[in-house]
């Protein structure tokens, strides 16, 4: 693949499926939860071998260094190649800990309102019915 001279920050984040869209990296870098040197980094900032950025997704946090460059969208396993996942080991304890405790909203079973039959059975022991 022929390197690229300018590519963009925001196409890049989605090209290495950080983003699912370009908007949604474009929106990140607006609203500053992409940096450069600690420094909020704009969309149309180029990207070079060997920067770090941080990047905070709705999931998680990440520090990459880009160690290639890419500027289409293709499978996660090639992706991969194109940046070193350099996040911190307290960062990633800190979302397998959430991970683990993540709540998804499902009732527990045989918790809260009671099913038919149990409905059924209670208006029998009530003498209703």
């Amino acid at each position: 693949m022929p390197e690229q001279e300018k590519l963009r920050l925001d196409k890049y984040l989605w090209a290495i499926r950080i983003f699912k869209t370009r908007t949604l990296s474009a929106e990140a870098c607006a609203k500053g939860k992409v940096k450069y040197n600690g420094d909020p980094a704009k969309a149309s900032k180029h990207v070079h071998l060997n920067d770090e950025y941080e990047v905070k997704t709705e999931t998680r946090r990440w520090r990459i260094k880009v160690i290639g460059l890419l500027d289409h969208r293709v499978q996660f396993a090639e992706a991969s190649k194109y940046y070193l996942d350099i996040t911190p080991a307290d960062e990633i304890e800190r979302l397998q800990f959430q991970a683990a405790s993540f709540h998804t909203g499902k009732r527990l079973s045989k918790l809260g309102r009671p099913t038919k039959k149990q409905r059924r059975d209670l208006d029998e022991f009530k003498g209703e019915s």
